[in-house]
């Protein structure tokens, strides 16, 4: 099993930014990758970044460029810098861990990032 804790959603203003963490615990050995998702009402759960043991990142297109997903050291702890937020980036954001050995995915509880114009 693997838990994740998100943290550090919240209102900020159009152009603010705000950093996302997420911490895992668990069995965490055959995880691989850890990512971002977001919900908006109404919508889909749709893909923000991912990020391997590795490094390797993977970014949705209308996020490249203005969030950046980390993993310090490839510990269990991911990070999401989102930088020139748009109201359109409002959202319930989960954190997700990918377990490739027991193919299922874990999720957090999600946090709330509300953007003002």
């Amino acid at each position: 099993q693997v838990q994740l804790v998100e943290s550090g959603g919240g209102l900020v203003q159009a152009g603010g930014s705000l950093r996302l963490s997420c911490a895992a615990s668990g069995t965490m050995f055959s995880v691989n990758p850890m990512g971002w998702y977001r919900q908006a009402p109404g919508k889909q759960r749709e893909l923000v970044a991912t990020i391997t043991t590795g490094g390797i990142t993977n970014y949705a297109d209308s996020m490249k460029g203005r969030f950046t997903i980390s993993r310090p050291n490839a510990k269990n702890t991911v990070y999401l810098q989102m930088n020139s937020l748009k109201p359109e980036d409002t959202a319930l954001y989960y954190c997700n861990a990918r377990d490739v050995v027991r193919m299922r995915d874990y999720w957090g509880q999600g946090t709330q990032v509300t953007v003002s114009s």
